[in-house]
């Protein structure tokens, strides 16, 4: 640790924050839990920091570095928290930019340039410069919540570097808070105009002295120590500091890890949209081939061209959301290459395509060209999770990153790899190879277990041979994510005494007091320090309800969650909806597995289990499932959140209002042999004032109304169904759902006519309530005996080869997803593997009926379990095939969420949920389009929010089909 760096006592935090909060507008939280939840970022490290702040403007910002500076505390900026290496770790005051200081504030299309805030995340900014034809050229994997701010700190690159070079390639100029707390714009400035610049005593011109001296002084060791190599990311970019014509120390800025100033604006370059796009996918048999061609591809100029190694397309093969868009993939390749090419024109893009499929088409198993935009869009997304779907390996061993990072030149890169897997062999571990291959930058991760001390003594061996490995190979221990906590303590011996001595004042002239972020960059600790899993590391056993047999426990359950921060996206699918609209931490499924982390290995005492605080963490999560396909390690915090609540109430009694959510079923036959008088009075404001003071549910939300005649009625009394023709295979189990049975009898008749004249003759089973209810309160008890009932209903049929279809995807997929966990047995995965969604069912036997009256244009909106278990493909087909021209909303959740919306305390969240893009998508659609959403509570949140009636798809296609 740098020894210039005064440490804060922890009896100095409470004068810190008192004065902190006295001078800043936006928030300060020093609070235990707060201070947890920013303990960690996307690397193997944790430490808890003295305090967060999140600043509503520039004005904050310097009030933070003047009172951390007063006191001598360090701060560390951070945004998305997405840092590989544990740059946004520490033992300080993190000022986190991501929730206020996240706007554009100028663009300028003539000359081609944005000034963006630092917490602006790039696909955010990505959305806003489309339609004027731009783009910021270095993407990250993790543009989906990577922040400016934090792509500039770390000098990211991403995958089309070969075109675009580096962030330092892309910053024009940047506006800075000194370690004084005074502002200072770095920008382009001709040698000749210097002069003004290093004159006078403020911190801003000493720092032009000393880059100009350092520049003079260390010139030829700079010339002959950096990597010659198109990525390198380590140390200082001091050879910025070369240009003959102007010194632009915005430069020294990026990669600086924070350690040197803290960026409260930059001005970006920005490059063309491409006109075409397109894409080979080279199908290898082996690594080192693959490398081999990635080598032998650069010659045909792409603009991109990435690996895919065989462990990566296994755990893809077998995420929720990743297998369904493997649709790239012919057979069982051993690693894929992935080529893009940019053209001015498609049929330019399919030249280039076909010229390369003709070179090496005989050197590849197979190979796919794609031009299509959604075709392009799944690599992608394949690609992007690379990290994520890798640390979702079961087991202590992870593929871990301290040496994943490593670059040298391209042509080098076959043989380096080589002896790269040698080294491994001797260690007697493995790794997992993806990413940059045509920019010799390759992410490595050796698989380590981490809680074992013999295998943190491994890692650190492994470390220095690796780094013996680059150097001689005339590489960098950083190609793209930075030194961090994990490289920073190679420096000295990279860069070599004299460049690391220039580092040293570099950073001494920037930051006297050694406040700035220390231990990056220079004087860092032990690779081994502040690890998040160590030899020490211990999580507490507790008895649960579900046996998380894949994840090997409860404990291991909750750190699947690896802090790659996939779920604090906001442009697009499902993951995480209370984050998307609230930007806090805790509301992110990351910011939730630390907290429940944190009281498993005692750095919260046993009793928060039952806390207020850690339930306020848990309370929005909705339970909508979306982690469990969209986290590339496939956190279900959904299922996580239901233990943790039956772990809750041994000490909270439920309340009336969460027992009678569980017992919809019995309100639901009060109500139909009420009708109408019931709907009547549920509509009254009385009532609903009534219901709102005694159980909180709000009266500002309308209640479902009731049937005059259930589902079970009508269909018991209507005779004349289809009787099967040819034996069980011609009949089905239609479940029918408390919804359907109570509220909404048309859904379930429109199913049965389907399969009626499908040629199935439909049978209802005893019902029970699927039990969705009781596991989003924790009633796991409850939701197991009702499990246990209705398996025990369904499996006659099911052993008789019946299969069963339901069309409410709450109800239904929990026979698929929690059954098989609850009532463990060969009858509970029979039931599973013969329960289908409506939709499901028809695809999967290729039905389809004689449409009279399509429905036209028809929007829809799909159930947050369905898109994260079964997706949205077989009920925009179903739809599809009745003549409708479908268009599908990325509308996130709805926001109902069962009784979530209902609540009182809730409702304003659920329908700002449904303000982000499902509602706006409605009030939009024309008024003959057909609006539909497969889940009632979906159905109802359009009802409350826009006046419109959605319809369930069983609904459309039964009238489209003339039933």
């Amino acid at each position: 640790m740098n020894p210039n760096a005064a440490r804060v006592k922890i009896p100095a935090m409470s004068e810190l924050a008192r004065e902190l909060s006295r001078t800043v507008e936006g928030e300060v939280r020093f609070d235990h839990y707060s201070r947890l939840l920013y303990s960690t970022d996307a690397s193997i490290y944790q430490i808890e920091p003295l305090g967060v702040v999140l600043p509503k403007h520039r004005g904050d910002v310097e009030q933070v570095v003047r009172v951390a500076a007063s006191q001598g505390a360090p701060i560390l900026p951070r945004g998305g928290g997405t840092s590989l290496a544990g740059q946004a770790v520490g033992e300080a005051v993190i000022i986190d930019f991501s929730k206020y200081m996240n706007q554009v504030l100028e663009l300028c299309t003539e000359e081609g340039w944005i000034r963006v805030q630092p917490g602006l995340v790039q696909d955010v900014m990505s959305a806003y410069l489309k339609p004027h034809g731009f783009r910021f050229g270095p993407e990250t994997a993790t543009s989906s919540r990577a922040n400016l701010g934090g792509m500039v700190g770390n000098n990211s690159a991403g995958a089309r570097s070969l075109i675009y070079g580096k962030t330092v390639d892309h910053v024009i100029e940047v506006t800075a808070i000194l370690a004084d707390g005074s502002e200072a714009v770095f920008g382009p400035v001709p040698r000749k105009d210097l002069a003004s610049k290093t004159t006078g005593n403020s911190l801003e011109a000493g720092i032009y002295r000393k880059a100009l001296q350092l520049a003079e002084e260390y010139r030829s060791d700079i010339e002959a120590r950096y990597p010659k190599i198109p990525r390198r990311v380590s140390g200082y970019n001091l050879d910025e500091l070369l240009h003959p014509d102007e010194v632009n120390l915005s430069k020294l800025i990026v990669g600086s890890e924070g350690t040197l100033a803290t960026v409260v604006e930059a001005k970006l370059k920005l490059v063309p949209l491409p006109a075409a796009t397109g894409m080979a996918v080279l199908h290898l048999d082996g690594l080192l081939p693959a490398l081999e061609t990635a080598v032998e591809v650069l010659e045909h100029g792409p603009s991109a061209v990435e690996l895919v190694d065989h462990m990566v397309l296994k755990m893809a093969r077998e995420s929720l959301e990743f297998s369904r868009r493997l649709n790239f993939i012919q057979g069982d390749p051993h690693d894929l290459i992935l080529v893009e090419f940019y053209g001015d024109s498609r049929e330019e893009v399919v030249s280039k395509l076909e010229r390369l499929e003709s070179r090496l088409g005989k050197t590849a198993q197979a190979v796919v060209n794609l031009v299509e935009p959604a075709d392009l869009a799944n690599v992608w997304e394949v690609r992007k999770a690379s990290l994520g779907l890798l640390l979702g390996l079961p087991g202590d061993k992870k593929p871990i990153a301290f040496v994943e990072d490593t670059a040298v030149l391209p042509e080098r890169l076959p043989g380096y790899i080589r002896r790269f897997q040698e080294i491994l062999d001797q260690h007697q571990t493995v790794g997992c190879f993806y990413a940059h291959a045509g920019a010799g930058c390759l992410h490595i991760r050796p698989l380590i277990n981490l809680k074992e001390g013999a295998e943190v003594e491994k890692m650190h061996r492994l470390a220095e041979e690796i780094c013996d490995l680059v150097l001689e190979h005339g590489g960098a221990m950083s190609g793209e994510h930075g030194d961090g906590l994990a490289r920073s303590h190679f420096n000295e011996k990279v860069f070599g005494q004299r460049v690391y001595r220039a580092f040293r004042e570099l950073k001494a002239s920037y930051d006297p007091k050694g406040i700035m972020n220390p231990g990056k960059v220079v004087d860092a600790p032990s690779m081994t320090d502040d690890l998040r899993y160590g030899a020490s590391y211990k999580a507490r056993e507790i008895a649960t309800v579900f046996p998380y047999r894949h994840e090997g426990g409860f404990a291991r359950a909750i750190e699947f969650c690896n802090g790659n921060g996939a779920c604090r996206k906001t442009q697009e699918g499902t993951m995480c909806p209370s984050y998307m609209v609230t930007l806090e931490e805790e509301h992110s499924t990351r910011g939730r597995a630390n907290a429940l982390r944190a009281v498993l290995d005692g750095r919260l005492p046993p009793e928060e289990w039952t806390s207020d605080r850690l339930y306020q963490v848990m309370e929005l999560c909705v339970s909508c499932k979306g982690c469990k396909a969209e986290c590339p390690s496939n956190v279900d915090m959904a299922r996580l959140k239901s233990e943790y609540l039956a772990l809750y109430h041994e000490k909270h009694r439920y309340s009336l209002r969460e027992q009678l959510v569980t017992r919809a079923d019995m309100a639901g036959r009060a109500g139909v042999a009420g009708a109408p008088f019931s709907n009547w009075v549920i509509r009254q404001g009385w009532f609903r004032w009534i219901l709102e003071r005694t159980l909180g549910l709000d009266r500002r939300r309308s209640l479902p109304p009731y049937a005059r005649k259930s589902f079970e009625s009508w269909f018991h009394g209507r005779g004349g169904g289809v009787t099967a023709r040819s034996g069980s295979q011609k009949r089905v189990v239609l479940f029918h759902d408390t919804f359907m049975n109570y509220h909404e009898p048309e859904v379930g008749v429109a199913a049965t006519r389907l399969l009626e004249a499908a040629g199935f003759e439909v049978v209802l089973a005893k019902q029970n309530c699927c039990g969705r209810p009781a596991l989003s309160k924790g009633m796991l008890d409850k939701a197991r005996s009702l499990a246990r009932s209705n398996i025990k209903s369904l499996h006659p049929y099911v052993a008789e080869g019946c299969v069963i279809v339901g069309c409410e995807p709450s109800c239904l997929l929990s026979f698929r997803d929690e059954y098989p966990d609850l009532v463990p047995g060969p009858e509970a995965e029979e039931v599973a593997g013969a329960t289908f969604l409506l939709e499901e069912f028809f695809l999967k036997n290729n039905l389809s009926l004689e449409v009279t009256s399509p429905p036209g244009d028809v929007l829809v909106h799909g159930h947050c379990h369905q898109k994260a278990l079964v997706g949205t493909e077989s009920m925009v087909s179903f739809l599809e095939k009745s003549g409708a021209r479908v268009r599908v909303v990325d509308s996130g959740c709805c926001g109902m969420a069962g009784a979530f919306g209902y609540e009182s305390e809730h409702y304003d969240i659920s329908v700002k949920m449904a303000e982000r893009r499902l509602l706006p998508a409605v009030r939009e659609a024309s008024e003959d389009t057909v609006i539909v959403a497969p889940g009632t509570s979906c159905r109802h949140q359009i009802k409350d929010g826009t006046g419109r009636r959605a319809y369930h798809p069983a609904e459309v296609v039964a009238r489209a089909a003339g039933l």
